[in-house]
């Protein structure tokens, strides 16, 4: 059957062995600029998965351009560590690439010495609170001709194509910008001249390489920038850019200060591909959509309706390497699917970590987490089927050990499907179902609606022991907390319990916001309900954003913190703040809460007193241990480990890293 993922294409003169490309991402794993043994083995387990083209970076051209977490091209000493890389690309069979970028305005004088920024204007960045200072034209002269060195650095390192970043809010693209570029010379003020920087870059690159390999360019589709460039702009930029010798384009959207989201959970699948689609009109070069592409139906359907040519698969490949492989063998109810949370991969670039990934342990760490069989295998008991007891069954099972997982609820998946159940989260019902499809396939026994308990453990006697029993909502010590109008959030999220009209959610943490968004998006119109509308022009844009946004509840969440959401990572935390302005729901932080009463809550807030009125007062104030389990085994002497939420509350990153630990260290 022919599919129209696993057909070789061509950029230039060279050919790809399928539509994969792998973009370019933060990895965080060089050190000074150089390359790292951990990077070399990051990507050669992602060539050897299957895609056909991978890019690496972004890269440096000089020393304003990055940090020292960045892949180093900006000197001659770096082109050894480069060539290590691309070879080991090649190794598993995909062509390679790298990235070339200058990040402008988007850097940070902490890594540069106290030096500040360089941007086409002084405009302050919101992602970075500093000012930057105006480049001269010399030192435009200067970085264009860097580009160009670090390209040839490139090719004679051994990769197969040359990248240049030209969008997200990087140097390139402020050029680009009437918001970041208020110059009055040759590179300001029309469109043909905020191009010129761009376009100069490209045709020093090409110049320089000499047809030695082809130039893929990425770009943005739209900035989502007040003030900024907007599709048409970006559109006549793509034709500008293949006029200049460009040989293919990756539109992906969006600046790092945009106010849309476009990487989390919440964003539905390949919805920014119509970028792609509309630049693809007007070029005659190979294409490649990008943004939360994260399943091969998905890839297939874009590539088949003749929106892009090939579609960037990035943080999908941090979570399962062989996400090609399995999909051309027909086994993509074995993919572990890219969940958007950004845990592990972009959270960490903010904490100048490594990037890790939630649903894939050995992320990062291909040859220290390696497993391999055991020399003894032995008898494993798992109580508890979540996201750490499924995590410790798979990596035991994978080290040899014989397996039992026992879960004592009719469903496995635990708190995931707490996690899945507000509006935009889905994906976390999605990697539910994925560890059930891997925990089938790998031999483990499962056993549902049985509790491990004494008598159980006293009866199998299993070797070891892991302890994975979650966890369970805390009832905190309020006057009236025992009436029946106060329920748990777990009760909501869980569909058992159904909230009236007036709701206060006592406490602001990440479980208390989802609960407040899910409360507030019941009785809003539904996607199909909205497009119904618009398509048929029943109502106004702006009443139907209203109807979207409006699902007739007051719903106040009370927090004794200063702040509410403050466990939420940094890639999602202003999205979720966001989404509870937009529905209306009321944050009440640094409030203490006094009594329940019969029909409201009353509380303290900077020592004025007041009670705000409820039908329904949702918990949502933490989660204790569940480990009673331990302490049995330990008297009955088997060996014995905790992980998860029964070990100390935490994220499903934390659950499903100790788990999988836990697993593999048997």
């Amino acid at each position: 059957m022919h599919d129209p993922l696993f057909q070789p294409w061509n950029i230039g003169q060279l050919s790809i062995r399928n539509r994969i490309f792998m973009p370019a991402m933060h990895m965080n794993m060089c050190r000074n600029f150089e390359v790292t043994d951990q990077i070399v083995d990051f990507y050669r387990e992602r060539a050897f998965g299957g895609a056909g083209l991978i890019s690496v970076g972004y890269a440096t051209v000089d020393e304003l351009s990055g940090t020292p977490l960045n892949i180093g091209a900006h000197s001659d000493a770096f082109v050894p560590g480069l060539a290590r890389l691309a070879a080991a690309i090649h190794e598993g069979g995909a062509l390679a690439t790298v990235q070339l970028n200058h990040a402008g305005r988007y850097n940070a004088s902490f890594f540069l010495g106290g030096k500040k920024p360089v941007a086409p204007s002084p405009v302050p960045s919101r992602l970075t609170r500093e000012t930057p200072r105006e480049m001269t034209r010399e030192e435009i002269d200067a970085t264009v001709t860097r580009f160009a060195d670090a390209a040839v650095r490139v090719k004679e390192a051994g990769f197969d194509l040359v990248e240049i970043l030209a969008g997200t809010g990087y140097l390139i693209s402020s050029f680009l910008s009437p918001f970041t570029n208020q110059r009055d010379d040759e590179y300001g003020g029309s469109l043909e001249n905020r191009m010129r920087f761009g376009i100069e870059v490209i045709k020093a690159v090409k110049e320089r390489l000499a047809g030695a390999c082809p130039i893929l360019v990425r770009i943005n589709g739209n900035d989502y920038m007040q003030g900024g460039i907007g599709s048409k702009d970006m559109q006549a930029f793509a034709v500008a850019l293949v006029e200049a010798g460009v040989d293919a384009l990756c539109v992906n959207v969006g600046w790092h200060e945009a106010q849309v989201p476009q990487i989390v959970t919440k964003v539905p699948r390949g919805v920014f591909a119509y970028m792609a689609r509309d630049i693809r009109e007007k070029v005659d070069v190979p294409v490649i959509a990008s943004h939360r592409i994260n399943d091969p139906a998905t890839a297939r359907r874009l590539i088949s309706l003749g929106y892009c040519d090939a579609v960037a698969i990035g943080r999908a490949l941090i979570t399962d390497p062989e996400f090609p492989e399995k999909a051309q063998r027909g086994e993509e109810d074995q993919i572990v699917h890219c969940i958007a949370c950004g845990q592990g991969c972009f959270d960490n670039i903010f904490k100048m970590r490594p990037v890790e990934c939630v649903c894939n342990p050995k992320a990062g760490y291909e040859k220290e987490r390696k497993i391999e069989l055991s020399d003894s295998p032995c008898r494993v008991m798992v109580a508890g089927g979540g996201a750490a007891g499924i995590s410790a069954a798979l990596a035991a099972a994978e080290r040899g050990h014989r397996v039992s997982l026992i879960e004592s609820s009719m469903r496995l998946g635990g708190q995931l499907h707490l996690a899945g159940a507000p509006p935009g989260r889905n994906e976390f019902l999605v990697y539910a179902n994925d560890l059930k499809s891997k925990l089938s396939a790998s031999g483990v026994e499962i056993v549902l609606n049985t509790s491990v308990d004494r008598a159980l453990l006293d009866e199998q006697r299993p070797d070891e022991l892991i302890v994975a029993t979650g966890g369970k909502p805390v009832t905190p010590q309020i006057a009236g907390v025992e009436q029946d109008h106060v329920v748990q959030a777990w009760d909501i999220l869980s569909g058992k319990y159904q909230a009236g009209r007036r709701v206060v959610v006592v406490g602001g943490g990440a479980v208390g916001v989802e609960t407040a968004l899910k409360l507030a998006e019941e009785g809003t119109l539904s996607g199909e309900e909205l497009k119904f509308l618009l398509v048929n022009q029943a109502e106004d844009p702006a009443e139907l954003v209203r109807l979207a946004t409006e699902g007739g509840r007051e719903i106040v969440m009370v927090e004794m913190q200063e702040k509410v959401g403050t466990n939420f990572g940094k890639t999602t935390r202003w999205g979720m703040l966001q989404d509870v302005a937009r529905h209306r729901v009321q944050a009440l932080a640094a409030a203490k809460v006094l009594e329940i009463t019969a029909t409201g809550v009353c509380v303290e807030v900077e020592g004025n007193k007041r009670e705000i009125p409820a039908d329904t007062v949702v918990l949502a104030v933490g989660t204790a241990s569940e480990y009673s389990l331990k302490a049995d085994a330990v008297e009955l002497g088997i060996r014995v480990r905790t992980v998860g939420d029964a070990s100390q509350p935490g994220t499903v990153f934390e659950a499903c890293h100790q788990g999988f630990l836990a697993g593999r260290g048997i």
